[in-house]
């Protein structure tokens, strides 16, 4: 495995030791709703699924869940290779941290296209796995279309829509809400599926062949943005769909939500390379 490019900011501000990582949680999973890994929930979770730990499992569950919060305080701080490596160790209890690590990193830093769609397609695998044996967590669900919907912009929309892909993140995405309703991350992404089935095929055969419309987008977006205020991609992604949607029509609308997003004090490693992607657009 090739070493993964180092996060390029000073992450002091977003590393989380010992209980920091308990009192933060609720702001820093607002988005994606990932339950908190005590020894409580890994108990619960191995009782559902005794096949979702780790090959070599002792049954130490306060390890197992010390070793699941490790990995999230790796992603926060940024050590995203470091947080993917580590969760692959806790077996699929560890898939959302895999999931996540991967796509970011692959999204923001990695120049290799090659290399970029290499790291989408493996997270997808781990998610379908993690579809399988864990049905009914949402972010199994919801990491499948994440770094699927990824891996489709690599490609092109088109060619990804062509071969069914479109298709197959919409069904995560309805998965992945219909389990958690508040799944802020998934509204924006359903909001963003929309928005690019119309910007490519128009609302006429995007509605017929789809199902996809602008004011199903656009609630999707504002929904993301009142259960998230304070995310920085739930604006970014907000404006994106705006541009996708309307182009000119609404820049100065899609400018005040990058300004926006950059306003934001990021709360993590992932937050912070959010609002440098909002920075670059307004350059």
């Amino acid at each position: 495995m090739t070493q993964w490019n180092s996060y390029p900011h000073n992450n002091r501000h977003f590393i989380y030791k010992g209980d920091k990582l308990k009192s933060a949680w609720p702001k820093l999973h607002a988005g994606d709703c990932v339950e908190f890994p005590d020894s409580e929930s890994v108990a619960y979770q191995l009782d559902e699924y005794p096949d979702a730990g780790p090959a070599d499992f002792n049954d130490d569950l306060s390890s197992l869940a010390e070793s699941l919060q490790e990995a999230w305080r790796h992603f926060h701080a940024g050590e995203f290779e470091q947080a993917s490596l580590l969760a692959n160790d806790c077996g699929l209890l560890g898939h959302a941290i895999s999931g996540k690590s991967t796509g970011i990193y692959a999204t923001y830093l990695e120049p290799s296209e090659a290399a970029q769609q290499g790291l989408f397609l493996g997270a997808v695998e781990v998610a379908e796995n993690a579809i399988e044996l864990l049905p009914d967590d949402a972010n199994s669900h919801y990491f499948h279309a994440f770094n699927l919907g990824r891996y489709s912009q690599s490609i092109s929309i088109i060619k990804a829509l062509s071969q069914g892909i479109g298709g197959k993140i919409h069904t995560s995405l309805q998965n992945t809400l219909s389990l958690q309703a508040d799944h802020a991350e998934a509204h924006t992404a359903m909001g963003l599926y929309h928005a690019e089935i119309i910007n490519k095929v128009g609302k006429t055969l995007g509605k017929l062949t789809y199902g996809a419309s602008i004011p199903k987008a656009l609630k999707h977006f504002e929904t993301a943005l009142e259960l998230c205020p304070d995310s920085p991609i739930a604006h970014i992604e907000y404006a994106n769909g705006l541009y996708l949607l309307y182009e000119d029509d609404k820049l100065d609308e899609v400018t005040d939500l990058y300004v926006k997003a950059t306003e934001l004090k990021a709360r993590d490693a992932m937050e912070q390379l959010d609002i440098d992607a909002a920075m670059a657009e307004l350059e």
